[in-house]
């Protein structure tokens, strides 16, 4: 029975994913109940709930609440989870990570800059002038800074980038503190706040080649900090 655990799990992914695709369903839309998932794909219906519970942690359905399981709502978290395996197990590195980062992040602050409205602009100066007022709180900093890029995704009008921009927010979590303490002097860490503020301020002002060239030397002095801290 071991040996048929993965074909029959993967025998109901199969069917529930082909269901959804036949269908033209959509994210919250009702799924077949166990039963009817069980006999589509010729398991029983705890191979059924099972392989539901791996799909709901893709993120590909949600069987919250005791509800009949529905389409799922997709975010960066599951994105995540790669990533930071593949940094954790030295297949790439952190600073590697960034590098690919600046590349994604310079497009959403010139888009951002392009498609804004006010009040997503607001939004970013908001977050950008909430990481000064921290104060030094790690914690805190580090919420506002990934507020900060989630929010300039979101102002890309394309769905693409928050996933992506989401995937690293765990990443951030671990790194930002460390490369935070790297600043030794008090001109180095306010340095970090004033490109904040002037990422914001292109892209309150409309003008996607001040806020990607922005994106770009932040990024550069962050990949400094990583460095100081001795990754590699």
């Amino acid at each position: 029975m071991d040996d048929l655990a993965p074909s029959l799990t993967r025998a109901v992914f199969d069917t529930v994913t082909t269901h959804i695709r036949d269908n033209d369903l959509r994210a919250g839309d009702a799924l077949p109940s166990e039963t009817a998932v069980a006999a589509a794909a010729g398991v029983s219906r705890t191979v059924v709930r099972e392989a539901f519970g791996a799909l709901s942690a893709l993120k590909l359905i949600d069987v919250s609440n005791g509800r009949r399981a529905r389409v799922g709502f997709v975010d960066g978290s599951v994105l995540s989870l790669p990533l930071g395996h593949a940094v954790d197990t030295a297949q790439v590195s952190v600073p590697q990570v960034w590098d690919a980062r600046r590349v994604l992040e310079r497009r959403t602050a010139e888009l951002a800059a392009i498609r804004r409205t006010k009040t997503e602009a607001r939004l970013i100066l908001d977050h950008a002038r909430a990481l000064r007022r921290a104060g030094g709180d790690l914690d805190v900093q580090v919420e506002h800074d990934i507020a900060f890029h989630a929010a300039i995704a979101g102002a890309t009008r394309n769905p693409m980038f928050p996933l992506l921009i989401a995937a690293f927010a765990d990443l951030m979590r671990e790194t930002c503190p460390i490369g935070w303490r790297s600043r030794r002097t008090e001109a180095d860490r306010l340095a970090v706040f004033d490109q904040h503020d002037r990422i914001a301020e292109a892209i309150e002002a409309g003008d996607p080649l001040a806020a990607e060239a922005a994106m770009d030397a932040h990024f550069g002095l962050s990949l400094r900090a990583l460095a100081n801290t001795g990754f590699s």
